[in-house]
């Protein structure tokens, strides 16, 4: 029987994954860096490492890379501050698990942003605990992020159940111990989602799967 389902942000509740990529591809352009979606989806979304990396292996000094990645956060603020979509199921599905189960959020996403993200999005309301990128060490794949979370909340790992959409967010809940319910996006929908507990086509279907666990 679960007690908690935990859910990642980007990519599973909002759709900001897109956005994000946009404003990083615009600032490696103007150092000559080509960002394709294939190349966000293999660094950020599967291996969980930044794409200044890409930067960095062309020769690009690390004080000329802080100025960029500093110049990608504002201009990434700027495009949320625009408003941002709530993926289709999501507030139906937290409105039917509130209350049934403890829910939190733990993303990789600076508060900065992810405060922005839900100025406007009314999903918070549903939430019991929220850990953003400054609350834990390492950050996903690294299972740091989950583990954090249960311990700050009084959890075991096979009380819980995570929402994710990437194979980073997958192996980092695999290295936790945690089942992991996985419901990929335009950017993640080719990965290798093995050793996923399921892998669902909408956030509408994990109503059902949860239920199932509380029984």
């Amino acid at each position: 029987m679960i007690k908690a389902v935990i859910w990642d942000n980007d990519g599973v509740l909002v759709d900001t994954e897109e956005l994000y990529f946009k404003a990083t591809r615009e600032v490696l352009s103007e150092i000559g860096v080509d960002l394709t979606t294939k190349l966000f989806a293999q660094i950020s979304l599967k291996q969980g490492r930044s794409t200044f990396d890409l930067a960095a292996a062309q020769g690009v000094e690390s004080v000329v890379i802080a100025r960029l990645r500093a110049d990608r956060n504002r201009r990434y603020s700027d495009l949320l501050r625009n408003g941002v979509r709530v993926l289709d199921g999501v507030k139906d599905t937290l409105r039917q698990l509130q209350g049934k189960v403890l829910m939190g959020v733990v993303t990789n996403s600076r508060r900065e942003h992810f405060e922005l993200i839900h100025t406007t999005t009314g999903l918070l309301q549903y939430f019991d605990f929220v850990l953003t990128r400054e609350d834990y060490g390492k950050s996903k794949p690294n299972p740091d992020p989950f583990l954090t979370a249960i311990i700050r909340n009084g959890l075991q790992p096979e009380h819980c159940i995570i929402v994710e959409d990437s194979e980073r967010g997958l192996a980092a809940a695999k290295a936790a111990g945690i089942r992991c319910i996985v419901v990929p996006n335009r950017l993640t929908r080719n990965g290798n989602f093995s050793g996923a507990y399921r892998v669902l086509s909408s956030a509408k279907e994990v109503v059902a799967e949860v239920l199932k666990l509380l029984s």
